[in-house]
């Protein structure tokens, strides 16, 4: 498998966060990735830097975003703004370097929660 910086995506993830005033993001520490040859089936997945790892390595917390050629680059453009408010969703308020599951207490990471975020730009 191989991994190429994806500029392109970063772009799009600084300007998603400002869009929807999701101010406990720094899109500044979201660095994003494109892979080439994997067999997941998945669109895109969220990486995170756990606590123990920030202080091993001294640094901040951080998040990276890899979006899968073979399956992420096929969707329509407003398909692929979807499946990256997706990925946003799995950072917590707290920006920690953890992730939030898909069902969180009485808040769910699913279509519909997308969707709620997706049509907030339309507006």
């Amino acid at each position: 498998m191989r991994f190429e910086h994806a500029p392109d995506i970063e772009g799009r993830i600084h300007a998603l966060v400002t869009r929807l005033s999701l101010k406990h993001i720094d899109p500044a520490r979201v660095k994003c990735f494109r892979s080439y040859g994997s067999k997941a089936r998945a669109y895109a997945r969220i990486w995170s830097l756990p606590r123990v790892w920030q202080k091993a390595l001294s640094v901040r917390s951080h998040y990276v975003i890899e979006v899968l050629h073979e399956h992420f680059d096929k969707q329509a453009h407003d398909d692929q703004t979807r499946t990256l408010i997706h990925e946003l969703l799995h950072i917590p308020k707290t920006f920690s370097g953890a992730t939030r599951p898909h069902a969180f207490f009485d808040e769910r990471i699913d279509k519909r929660a997308v969707e709620k975020y997706y049509l907030m730009l339309r507006d």
